[in-house]
């Protein structure tokens, strides 16, 4: 098998689930993909503009039989509202980062430049450490984590994925397409 068909066939995908708001249901959602052996790279959970709908997006890796499988499942759980795929459309994802480096007075300049090119902020600084704040793409994160790496990252924490499509698609709560 060449390594681009295996590149395709292990994609990532970036999923939504619109969902009731209610005690239990992250817990519900993250079991199913458990049971079923899948694995959740990222999940970030978030109450919407609708305070009795919760929104998650979650970032799984496997073919396309994978996630209609997942997708299947997940619209058979009563608390769940609409399951949106991003993997084939065009959308924004972004994530933040908290990353504390070693900051050593003699390397101070060159991490502040780093943190500025990455469109960063250093949002706490000690005698030895700065803690970095960046926002953007996972690739984007990937990098500047590369960078900051040979400082020596002391600690590093990501809120995983959170993701939108791009123009008029929406993931609504009533399963219809808004309009802009």
């Amino acid at each position: 098998m060449t390594t681009t068909l295996m590149a395709q066939l292990q994609q990532r995908h970036t999923v939504t689930v619109l969902v009731e708001n209610h005690a239990g249901v992250l817990a519900r959602v993250a079991g199913l993909f458990a049971r079923r052996g899948f694995n959740i790279e990222s999940l970030a959970v978030s109450v919407t503009d609708k305070p009795e709908v919760s929104r998650m997006t979650i970032v799984v890796g496997g073919d396309h039989r994978v996630l209609e499988q997942i997708t299947k499942q997940l619209n058979k759980l009563v608390e769940v509202m609409k399951v949106v795929d991003y993997t084939e459309t065009a959308a924004v994802e972004r994530e933040l980062a908290l990353i504390k480096v070693n900051a050593e007075p003699k390397d101070r300049a060159e991490i502040m430049q780093i943190v500025e090119i990455f469109r960063g902020r250093i949002i706490d600084m000690s005698e030895k450490t700065f803690i970095i704040e960046v926002t953007g793409s996972p690739d984007k994160l990937d990098k500047i984590t590369d960078l900051l790496e040979s400082y020596g990252i002391r600690e590093l924490v990501r809120t995983g994925i959170i993701a939108m499509a791009r123009g008029a698609k929406t993931a609504s709560r009533s399963g219809r397409e808004s309009s802009e």
